[in-house]
């Protein structure tokens, strides 16, 4: 009888308390990593996997996607999971809501949250779960039992929403929401949803420390008066058009109100979620300074540390918070070689083109927000972090290990014994030019088409099964939703 279920021999492992990458052979037993050594008898193994001395990364955990936004979930569980094992991620965790789109109805999460689990199950490629936003008051009340009963320990604020829609023009709240008439959705209402997480943390203090709060950080009434501005004026199109009408001085009061309210509830676990320009991230490190009690985590996606409102390949790069100029793009990098973030995400929504552009085709302003970006992940990360010095270990610790202590992820993030065996080989010296075609996502297009990147992953592992090969997806489904934290 066989010691490993698989042996991958000759691989370069990353980790993200080491230097530098090992050349290691990794076994693998019932799906966990069981040993992590140099020359490993092959004669142990049930199947032997040779890695050619390519880099061994732990498998991104994408802490920021969004199945099921513009498509039906169900679909997207498949498709959107096949494009994220082609950037090297194992684990997905998607922010989900009640309200249009998703699955289009409110309601109390005791009925919805089910539906969402039996219409992903048994049609990922990845391993997932989910944050929730509670957008009502009764969602707020909701916040124990999911933390108990489905293992959610992560939940969401939209600070836009008050009186803003989702693609920029405004919309009646309550309808677009669905919540209740007579019930509000602003600074009132995120209030009362920091005291309920930090009463569920009371209430589990096992769990505290897993359990926290992500907010989406703009301000309504500037973005409001901001898209009135830029539409009457008329000289603005396109990316640059949306940039300015969502200006990044409105991320920064934003997360300026937020931490003050976390402050005055007394919730110390905070998550700024994708951070794009360097006003957000200057008041994010203000607030931190100014209340040094709170555990803020500051995230950043993939697209906005690549492309700019000039690069990025037309109206697709339509997204929220915007893509900025390249003067934000490059203060970015600089917070993150200076360890100012923390993780890094895709924000992976995919929008198809027949959704995604409306008429005229050309209006910023019509088109829907989002696109997906799972698959350019690591290897954007670490073409960019190339360029620019950042070390293998540093990606290893923004793509997994980061994200998964912060969300109670207890068995991933890392290439050690005992850890789900999650791995992503990664060829740094590969050229190669991303096409929208070459994606497993139903998206049509990407904004990051024709860019060049220099590193390919070229397979993923979940829970030691191989499931992207050379290249290629394999096999069937068989990613597991994640309660959390794990046990």
């Amino acid at each position: 009888m066989s010691t490993y279920d698989l042996l991958l021999t000759n691989v370069r492992v990353v980790r993200h308390d080491r230097p530098e990458p090992e050349l290691m052979d990794i076994g693998v037993t019932d799906g966990r990593i069981s040993r992590v050594a140099p020359q490993i008898d092959r004669a142990e193994a049930a199947q032997v996997v040779d890695g050619g001395g390519r880099l061994a990364f732990p498998g991104v955990v994408d802490a920021h996607q969004h199945w099921g936004i513009y498509n039906p979930l169900s679909k997207d569980a498949v498709s959107e999971s096949r494009a994220s094992v082609q950037g090297g991620v194992t684990t997905a965790l998607n922010y989900m809501r009640t309200g249009q789109y998703y699955l289009n109805r409110g309601g109390r999460y005791a009925d919805f949250f089910p539906e969402v689990l039996s219409a992903t199950e048994g049609r990922s490629y990845i391993d997932y779960g989910f944050h929730l936003a509670p957008m009502s008051r009764e969602h707020i009340g909701e916040v124990p039992s999911l933390v108990e009963e489905h293992g959610v320990t992560s939940f969401k604020i939209f600070m836009f929403y008050g009186s803003h829609g989702l693609h920029g023009r405004s919309a009646d709240q309550n309808s677009f929401l669905m919540i209740p008439e007579g019930e509000r959705y602003d600074y009132a209402h995120f209030e009362f949803v920091m005291r309920g997480v930090q009463a569920a943390r009371e209430r589990f203090p096992e769990l505290a420390d897993e359990i926290s709060l992500s907010l989406h950080c703009e301000t309504a009434e500037i973005m409001s008066a901001y898209t009135k501005q830029v539409e009457q004026d008329g000289t603005l199109r396109g990316l640059e058009a949306y940039h300015a009408s969502r200006p990044p001085h409105s991320e920064g009061l934003a997360v300026s109100i937020a931490s003050y309210l976390a402050h005055e509830t007394g919730l110390p676990k905070i998550n700024l979620l994708h951070l794009t320009s360097e006003k957000a991230v200057d008041a994010a490190l203000r607030m931190a300074r100014a209340f040094p009690h709170i555990d803020f985590r500051r995230e950043v996606t993939i697209g906005h540390l690549v492309a700019d409102i000039d690069t990025a390949h037309g109206l697709g790069g339509k997204v929220n918070p915007p893509l900025r100029p390249r003067a934000d793009v490059e203060a970015l990098w600089g917070y993150v070689l200076d360890g100012k973030i923390d993780w890094v995400v895709s924000d992976h929504a995919c929008c198809k083109d027949e959704v995604k552009f409306g008429e005229p085709r050309d209006d910023i302003f019509v088109a829907k927000s989002g696109f997906g970006g799972a698959e350019y992940l690591l290897p954007g990360l670490v073409t960019e972090g190339n360029r620019r010095g950042l070390s293998y270990q540093r990606v290893a610790e923004l793509t997994s290990w980061n994200p998964a202590q912060r969300f109670g992820l207890r068995n991933k993030g890392a290439l050690l014994q005992g850890y789900d065996a999650d791995i992503c080989l990664v060829d740094p010296d590969s050229t190669w030019t991303v096409r929208a075609e070459d994606s497993e996502s139903t998206q049509e297009y990407t904004p990051f088409e024709g860019f060049e990147l220099t590193a390919r992953v070229t397979d993923t592992f979940v829970r030691g099964q191989h499931v992207l090969v050379d290249g290629k997806v394999t096999g069937e489904p068989a990613g597991r939703y994640l309660a959390r934290p794990q046990r």
